[in-house]
């Protein structure tokens, strides 16, 4: 099967996402994000090849880093659409 890319509709909002993924994990780096978050897992990432790593564990490194930026990007529409009342 061939390897999905998630493909930004926005390409001007690449930043932006990767700020909120900074935040989300608590780096001040983006490439750092999934580091973070497979350490909270405990997933042995490291930088270069994992391919010795099972789906499951991929799939808890992110789902971490997505589940945690959608629920931040809830909370902010939430925020603002409370702001508009």
């Amino acid at each position: 099967m061939a390897r999905r890319r998630n493909k930004i509709l926005v390409p001007e909002a690449r930043n932006g996402l990767d700020a909120l993924k900074a935040k989300v994990a608590n780096t001040g780096n983006p490439e750092d994000a999934k580091f973070e978050a497979a350490e909270e897992v405990g997933v042995p990432l490291k930088k270069g090849y994992n391919g010795k790593l099972t789906s499951e564990q991929a799939g808890k490194v992110g789902g971490r880093l997505g589940g945690s930026m959608v629920r931040e990007l809830v909370k902010m529409a939430q925020e603002s659409m409370a702001k508009k009342r």
